[in-house]
């Protein structure tokens, strides 16, 4: 059985997933048809290394070290094919082409840089790989943005980006490791603005979120540890991203030591990220968030991998 690597430059994390596939690759994939060999995670912070709009020196050098990393490690399980894809921190930055030529060539590596419709579809065929769904919201809090998804009659549309994601909400506004409650509502206040600006924003009102993400995932594993579960819920409610706000703003200390056991390398991101969950929420009139195992990087695999 081929392995496929696949390498996702964001702006938060620089991950190596290593896929086995069943069957004979391209064309021959049926669902639960792969799973992941080995999953390497770098929690490279990129989005930092943006100034004025401009990806800097030091996180070229920065990308392109971690990627030269997961290239060697790739190398172990003889990979048919390894892919890198890019997101919003280089497809946002002004000087976006000049970075990424400078990253593929000290790393050695091509970059497909998408754009924000190709990461949203990608992200609604990940997360619909195991699962059937006909209408709903699909949302991709990324570190850099969040990704939104119209989902009728099991088909997307209406992909849109907005520029505001975990990471750079917490650059942003965020003077400490947690947000005060001030520095929360003006991110949920910032990410309404965005939203209201969108051409359309109703088309996104839904009763169901479907959730893929680092933030999601993060939210997700907050909430197992606070209520002592071992595995991470399938779905959340905004009453539960409610509390997990209330509690950090009222016990940060007790909160943080809990969050660190949740998902330490998140800390930092972890209540931007719910702040943007729960002002979804309400401004879409979600009762429920159903958390997606699989999302853009298997979408990528599935669409311009194996199709």
């Amino acid at each position: 059985m081929p392995n496929y690597g696949v390498i996702d430059l964001g702006s938060n994390s620089i991950r190596l997933v290593v896929y086995e596939v069943k069957g004979n690759g391209p064309g021959d994939c049926a669902p639960k048809s792969f799973k992941s060999l080995i999953n390497d995670k770098v929690m490279a912070g990129l989005a930092a290394y943006v100034s004025d709009g401009v990806f800097t020196e030091a996180g070229i050098e920065k990308a392109a070290s971690v990627l030269r990393g997961h290239a060697k490690r790739a190398r172990y399980f003889d990979c048919r094919r390894l892919d890198v894809f890019a997101t919003a921190v280089l497809r946002n930055a002004s000087n976006c082409q000049e970075a990424v030529d400078a990253i593929e060539k000290r790393s050695g590596l091509s970059i497909a840089l998408l754009s924000a419709q190709d990461e949203a579809h990608l992200g609604f065929v990940g997360a619909t790989w195991d699962r059937t769904v006909e209408r709903g919201t699909l949302v991709d809090i990324g570190g850099g943005s969040t990704e939104l998804t119209r989902i009728d009659g099991g088909r997307d549309f209406d992909n849109a980006s907005m520029g505001q994601g975990s990471l750079s909400s917490f650059a942003r506004y965020v003077r400490g490791i947690l947000p005060t409650a001030t520095e929360s509502e003006a991110i949920a206040c910032r990410l309404r603005a965005r939203l209201g600006a969108l051409p359309d924003a109703r088309a996104y009102r839904a009763s169901v979120l479907y959730g893929i993400g680092g933030s999601v995932r993060a939210a997700a594993k907050m909430q197992a540890q606070a209520a002592g579960d071992i595995v991470r819920p399938k779905s959340m409610t905004a009453d539960e991203i409610r509390a997990i706000l209330e509690w950090c703003h009222e016990d940060p200390d007790t909160f943080a030591h809990t969050a660190l056991k949740a998902s330490a390398e998140r800390i930092h991101t972890l209540v931007p990220g719910c702040v943007i969950l729960l002002a979804l929420f309400e401004e879409l009139g979600a009762e429920r968030l159903e958390i997606c195992k699989y999302g853009v990087r298997e979408g990528y695999l599935i669409e311009r991998m194996l199709s």
